[in-house]
């Protein structure tokens, strides 16, 4: 697996972002992945986002993981959401420049969820998604109709910013979306970080099938 190497995110002048950027010679595709709420702890090197960047990398995928702004060596202070949406889309920039014109995806957890498919579902380089933990208890994910992208749900049948009734309501609300429930799991995924990679990696499997030299 090609190991990471520190970038740094070029938002505006006045803005920059600290990443992670692992790229293999020939990747299979691209994703970016938000870590979950900035003010409540999120980063980077969340559990949950660092199984993601794993999986995906073994894979043969570029990956980028990044700190939002005012988030670690991210400058910048928090911006209710709308900042960082933008802070996505200059990741999405960044890896579009690694990858070429192979397909990138964006992967989220819980509130970086919430800003991946917001982004997702209005960029057009965005191939496909991965929602993990969407706190569906706070927003409504019904920008989700706008581009019928391959994308994966996955939630933990204890996970109280995600009930599992309203898991299901969107599963059946927008049935070309993959769900995945893993049992027990809560909202931060204590003990299930590997059925939750397994989901993961074989959604990857499916929508990433060219696989580069990892």
């Amino acid at each position: 697996m090609i190991s990471e190497q520190p970038l740094v995110i070029d938002v505006s002048r006045e803005l920059t972002l600290e990443a992670r950027l692992s790229a293999p010679p020939s990747p299979g595709g691209g994703i970016v992945i938000c870590h979950p709420h900035p003010l409540y702890g999120g980063d980077m090197d969340n559990p949950v986002v660092v199984r993601v960047q794993e999986v995906c990398a073994e894979l043969g995928i570029a990956t980028l993981r990044f700190n939002f702004r005012g988030v670690g060596g991210s400058t910048g202070s928090h911006a209710g959401g709308i900042g960082e949406q933008e802070d996505a889309v200059a990741a999405l920039d960044a890896l579009a420049k690694t990858v070429g014109g192979r397909p990138l995806a964006l992967a989220g957890y819980s509130f970086g969820a919430r800003i991946s498919a917001l982004v997702g579902c209005r960029d057009p380089r965005v191939a496909g998604m991965v929602l993990i933990a969407p706190p569906l208890a706070m927003y409504d994910f019904g920008c989700l109709e706008g581009r019928r992208v391959p994308t994966l749900m996955v939630a933990g049948t204890a996970d109280s910013y995600c009930p599992v009734d309203d898991f299901r309501k969107l599963e059946a609300r927008f049935p070309w979306v993959e769900t995945v429930a893993v049992e027990g799991a809560d909202h931060f995924f204590f003990g299930k970080v590997f059925p939750l990679g397994q989901a993961v990696a074989e959604w990857t499997r499916r929508h990433f099938p060219e696989r580069g030299a990892g």
